[in-house]
């Protein structure tokens, strides 16, 4: 009797066993248009799941989401053959750009510039060339640079990166080529500056934040084209995305109708930003500095989709003639435009709260500096060509596989 219950025992257990596996195997399923949270599959840990890995990941990565997508970038090896002007690896023919991100959405219309009113040229005397108005920048734009490392102390030198005279970095058919590379790890927060100086063609001052803070990122560029006018950019960069690409002529930008919840997200970025920095006080900044110039008028030839993605909405960029008082005026601009930028960092209200904020900022800004490497390389290679403007583009961008504040990736 014992002998059969076990039997039946035996053989029911085996029917259950079975049943469970034909009819109970669990599969995982996502929603159309959705992304898996799982952190492991078949093939181990997914990239992107957790810690940041997505930052390491060496392939080009393309998400309907701007802020999850990353360009191909250079790697280290590379980098410093284009920074000494060998160009990329030895078996590359020629350089070769990183791909475009696209933005989350067709762009709906192309940001704009804040631009001057038209007004007639003043009958001042033309600086004496491209050489006079560059030096005059170039010296305003040291005493910027050594302004802030008084204020910042653990601002560093990057001899690894730094270009002097006694280098011979030379472009556009033979102009010197100087880069000012700084960084300050750590609480200091300062992730790149580079002051970059191209003998009688340009002075542009690039600053990147570190991911403890909010402030924006500097772009400050003033270039000397061959017609002998002065081409002035200026631009504090949202450290968060706000669909600013997608601004309409009205003003307004995409609602949820047609980006549906994220429109939300998109609106609350762009009103904290302006709160914070793009306000009365900036604004009035803006007026004064615009009205300043003779015979200003608007100019935006670099309008790639990474140019457009990586702008802010306090974008400002025009072209007027090389003369004393508007040489001086951009001086004023710039070292005005420094001085805010120096202002925020010192204030403790835009640190981030330790912990997930610092993370997503990081992730955040790691990948915007990449796409502005990219709008960096296709604007430089309209004006210098592509040796040079790639050139130019790498030593004003700094190291792109490194760690975003000191280290190694």
């Amino acid at each position: 009797m014992l002998f059969r219950l076990a039997c039946v025992l035996n053989v029911a257990t085996a029917f259950v066993v079975t049943t469970r596996q034909n009819n109970f195997n669990p599969t995982i399923t996502t929603k159309k248009g959705s992304t898996s949270t799982a952190l492991f599959d078949s093939n181990g840990p997914i990239v992107g799941a957790g810690g940041m890995a997505d930052t390491r990941d060496p392939e080009a990565q393309d998400n309907e989401d701007p802020r999850k997508s990353i360009s191909a970038a250079p790697s280290f090896e590379e980098y410093l053959k284009m920074r000494d002007g060998g160009g990329g690896t030895a078996d590359a023919a020629a350089p070769v750009a990183p791909p475009i991100v696209a933005p989350a959405v067709p762009v709906v219309q192309q940001q704009q510039p804040i631009v001057a009113p038209v007004a007639p040229i003043a009958a001042t005397a033309a600086v004496g060339g491209g050489e006079d108005a560059v030096a005059t920048l170039e010296a305003s734009q040291a005493a910027t640079i050594n302004n802030i490392a008084s204020a910042i102390p653990d601002l560093a030198l990057k001899p690894d990166f730094t270009w002097t005279a006694a280098d011979g970095v030379t472009v556009d058919g033979g102009c010197f080529t100087t880069v000012d590379a700084r960084d300050a790890p750590g609480p200091a927060n300062i992730a790149w500056m580079a002051g970059l100086c191209v003998e009688s063609k340009m002075s542009s001052l690039t600053i990147f934040n570190g991911p403890m803070t909010d402030v924006p990122h500097l772009v400050s560029q003033c270039v000397v084209s061959g017609d002998n006018q002065l081409q002035f950019k200026l631009d504090f960069r949202p450290r968060c995305y706000g669909a600013y690409e997608m601004k309409r002529p009205d003003g307004t930008y995409p609602g949820p109708d047609e980006l549906g919840r994220k429109s939300f997200e998109y609106s609350g970025a762009r009103k904290e930003f302006e709160s914070k920095f793009g306000n009365d006080k900036m604004q009035e900044f803006l007026s004064s500095t615009l009205a300043s110039f003779d015979g200003a008028t608007p100019y935006d030839p670099n309008q790639s989709e990474l140019d457009l993605l990586t702008r802010g909405p306090l974008f400002t960029s025009v072209t007027m003639p090389n003369t004393d008082a508007n040489v001086a005026a951009v001086v004023a601009a710039r070292e005005n435009a420094a001085n805010l930028w120096l202002s925020w960092t010192k204030d403790n209200q835009h640190e981030h709260r330790p912990g997930a904020p610092v993370n997503t900022q990081y992730v955040y800004d790691t990948k915007f500096k990449q796409n502005a490497y990219g709008a960096l390389l296709g604007e430089y290679s309209n004006i210098y060509g592509s040796e040079d403007g790639q050139k130019l583009a790498v030593g004003e961008s700094g190291p792109l596989d490194e760690g975003y504040v000191g280290g190694g990736s």
